[in-house]
């Protein structure tokens, strides 16, 4: 059984970030509303809407390889400064965490055809 790669999609890519970044605001008022004990929810909403908001008005969308190379040097940078981070160190950690887990949809080219809000 011979299985088919997918064709990277770049407008499909763009749109799933472009979609992340809405649920990203979303998730971090929300967790505003909830006070001190929802910080660290508030700081990985942060980080999702920075990487996304990053990587949405990129021309690198619309090749593979570009991507996992914006991926690759976004993920070498030393610190990540953001607007509305309660705690620096971890925000930088979930930052990765999320570009770790671009680079895994990228690889796999899958992933990106989900546009709910919870995934």
């Amino acid at each position: 059984m011979a299985g088919t790669a997918k064709e990277w999609d770049g407008a499909a890519v763009r749109k799933w970030l472009e979609s992340r970044v809405v649920a990203a605001r979303s998730d971090q008022v929300a967790a505003e509303r909830g006070g001190r004990d929802r910080q660290d929810d508030c700081d990985k909403a942060t980080a999702e809407e920075m990487v996304c908001s990053f990587l949405k008005g990129s021309r690198s969308v619309d090749a593979m390889e570009s991507f996992s190379a914006e991926l690759r040097s976004l993920l070498d940078r030393d610190d990540y400064i953001w607007r509305g981070v309660y705690d620096d160190a971890r925000f930088d950690r979930h930052v990765r965490t999320y570009i770790k887990k671009l680079a895994r949809m990228t690889k796999t080219n899958d992933g990106f055809g989900n546009i709910a809000h919870y995934q």
